[in-house]
């Protein structure tokens, strides 16, 4: 499984983990039907883990992705950008064929999802 969480992102989950018991929770990650494209993202912590996930250690960071997402997802970046007017998590999945405006809904050659109405 090829996903990278960069420095800036690492830095960023850890403070958001210090909210969570830290020995137990893995940082979620994976997609969900939805969005204008048909697809969006799912980034938060989870504690539970089933036999459907994948359940790694990416940058020092235990990461649960679940299986079916897998292929959707790989090769993608996870990194945290800060401007003038905040930060935020950004993706960047270069399986991701089409993008909404909003940056946050996609779909891809094998998967297009449901969308909706923006």
């Amino acid at each position: 499984m090829t996903l990278t969480i960069t420095e800036n992102a690492k830095l960023q989950i850890h403070e958001m983990m210090k909210q969570e018991d830290q020995e137990k929770v893995n940082l979620r990650f994976g997609v969900k039907g939805g969005g204008c494209s048909g697809l969006s993202y799912a980034l938060g912590f989870d504690y539970d883990i089933t036999d459907e996930d994948e359940k790694m250690d990416i940058n020092g960071i235990a990461v649960a992705i679940r299986k079916e997402d897998i292929p959707i997802i790989e090769g993608t970046t996870i990194d945290f950008k800060q401007n003038m007017m905040g930060g935020g998590f950004t993706i960047d999945n270069p399986n991701a064929i089409v993008s909404c405006g909003c940056g946050s809904s996609f779909k891809t050659k094998t998967k297009a999802g449901s969308p909706e109405k923006c």
